[in-house]
């Protein structure tokens, strides 16, 4: 009977203690070996026996992955929901088109990326098609079996699934258009153009039907379409034309942009340079024609001057022109009061707004930046310390931090005029005399600084970045909850618990082909040619 108590002993302490793992007690009865072997769940417990918070992430793209490369604090149980179970390098999916890069070494399993942290991190390859943020739960569906759905409950969720390519409604674009935004994408490129060229050497086939197949038309002048273009003309004039040399002079590239340049958001010199170089490479470029149709063998564009309607034949169309919000997001924002917003929107801190447990980061999401005017009577109230109705110089200059921290664009503001403070802009308001300024002053002088709001880019790198920033504030969460280090709540009490997210700018590539990129880097220094190539080599590597 002592035996057995001492056997209930242990099992009373593994249910009081799951933090216990693994134990092993071995005992005697009458002779005889007993052994009793108990195994505790301990990996949904934190180290001191309180139970782990459940952190969802959907996507693993750049943000999603950036998030859990970075996310080190192992009170989180974390489960990562996404149809594919890899990272992929997108920037260089233009050259997998083209095999100058494998497929192979621009992917990395997710499962490799997260067996070496110390958070527990589990992943399951599934679709997202339903967020119930009232009831903190997220409905899957398996990718290998249409049939077979589950649901996860979160405390946390961050959605960070990416966009789907932005067709504008276009006729026959999704049924005879591929696009380049994803590994299988880029294969599907390589097949079809080597598809097309064999087909265009078949002996029976016409001068106008090679001619229509040997057409290759990419529709939008951004990053993606530029590079695509410029790595499929090298592709063409290196190695295909000394493999299919009676179809050689049949070849043709077109690339359409609607607006009147391309790569529009780099610098002009960039912008003139690249098309000046594709009219050298032959690379048939026609800026304002928008695409107005898509048939399985005919494109009909539109000349945005002039109103023309006109046709083209082609073998095989890209459809590159931008990003567009994903079905389950836009009916999760329907949920939560955003259904009149084209993209979902975040607070400054990567909060979906409406809700106060789900983040939102890379492409699926815009930071919804307050402006300084919305709040100028708050921040004029929190800096009138003494409670006169007028601000002097140093109860200005005292609030002037957390103002510059709350609100991004008076930083851009003072940059963009050359001035190192608001005090500054101050005394150029009202005079280097100036001691005192009232309510109606303050929005005088601060009217303007909300002309600096910008939505951040697409790009692989905003996304980076947020998803570090929001691990980084995961990591400290319980920390700042107790010593907040952020700026000041002008319009509540204290305040708040981490610093405002901030993008920093490292500067964009565009590969133009003949071993020659456009490089535009921070503080306007721009770089075009041969040296760039090997820059842009070295920084992708």
């Amino acid at each position: 009977m002592k035996s057995l108590n001492v056997y209930e002993r242990f099992s009373k302490t593994f249910r009081q203690y799951p933090s216990l793992s693994k134990f092993l007690v071995v005992f005697a009865i009458s002779g005889g070996g007993v052994v009793a072997y108990s195994v505790a769940n301990s990996e949904n417990y934190d180290v001191v026996g309180n139970q782990k918070k459940k952190v969802v992430v959907l996507g693993t793209g750049w943000a999603g992955t950036s998030f859990l490369r970075n996310l080190k604090n192992p009170s989180y149980d974390v489960q990562v929901i996404s149809p594919r179970n890899y990272f992929a390098f997108t920037p260089l999916l233009p050259s997998v088109t083209v095999g100058t890069v494998e497929a192979r070494s621009v992917v990395e399993p997710i499962r490799n990326i997260v067996k070496k942290k110390k958070v527990n991190i589990d992943f399951c390859e599934a679709e997202c098609y339903k967020i119930d943020a009232k009831n903190k739960k997220v409905y899957c569906r398996s990718t290998k079996n249409e049939k077979e759905e589950f649901v996860v409950d979160y405390d946390y969720l961050v959605v960070a699934m990416g966009a789907r390519v932005n067709t504008f409604n276009t006729p026959g674009v999704e049924e005879n258009c591929l696009y380049l935004k994803e590994v299988e994408d880029a294969q599907k490129i390589r097949r079809k153009v080597i598809d097309c060229f064999e087909k265009a050497s078949l002996p029976n086939v016409s001068d106008e039907e090679r001619k229509r197949m040997l057409q290759f038309v990419v529709v939008g002048g951004g990053p993606t379409g530029v590079e695509f273009a410029a790595e499929l003309h090298d592709f063409v004039s290196e190695d295909l034309v000394k493999l299919y040399p009676t179809v050689k002079d049949f070849v043709k590239i077109s690339l359409l942009e609607a607006t009147n340049h391309i790569l529009n958001m780099f610098d002009k010199r960039i912008t003139a340079f690249a098309e000046e170089k594709f009219h050298r490479d032959g690379i048939d470029l026609k800026t304002g024609s928008m695409v107005v149709n898509v048939s399985d063998k005919e494109i009909s564009t539109k000349e945005i001057k002039t109103g023309k309607i006109s046709t083209m034949p082609y073998g095989m169309a890209v459809w590159s022109t931008g990003i567009a919000t994903r079905p389950v997001v836009l009916e999760f924002m329907k949920e939560i009061g955003q259904a009149n917003r084209r993209v979902l929107a975040t607070d400054e801190w990567l909060r979906v707004e409406g809700t106060n447990n789900i983040y939102a980061l890379g492409d699926c999401a815009t930071i919804n930046q307050r402006k300084v005017m919305e709040d100028i009577s708050s921040i004029f109230e929190k800096a009138d310390k003494d409670r006169s109705g007028t601000l002097t110089v140093k109860e200005f200059q005292d609030a002037v931090d957390d103002i510059c921290d709350r609100y991004p664009q008076v930083r851009l503001y003072l940059k963009n005029k050359k001035m190192s403070s608001l005090v500054d802009l101050l005394k150029e308001s009202k005079g280097d005399a100036a001691k005192e300024v009232n309510v109606d002053e303050l929005k005088s002088v601060l009217s303007q600084v909300d002309s600096q709001v910008k939505n951040f880019p697409a790009t692989a790198q905003v996304a980076a970045q947020q998803g570090s920033y929001l691990a980084d504030c995961f990591n400290r969460m319980d920390k700042c909850e107790k010593n907040p280090e952020g700026p000041i709540r002008f319009r509540e009490l204290g305040r708040h618990r981490f610093r405002p997210f901030r993008y920093k700018h490292l500067g964009q590539f565009a590969p133009l082909g003949g071993e020659q990129t456009a490089a535009q880097l921070p503080g306007d220094w721009v770089s075009i040619g041969h040296s760039s190539q090997w820059l842009w080599y070295s920084v992708y590597a």
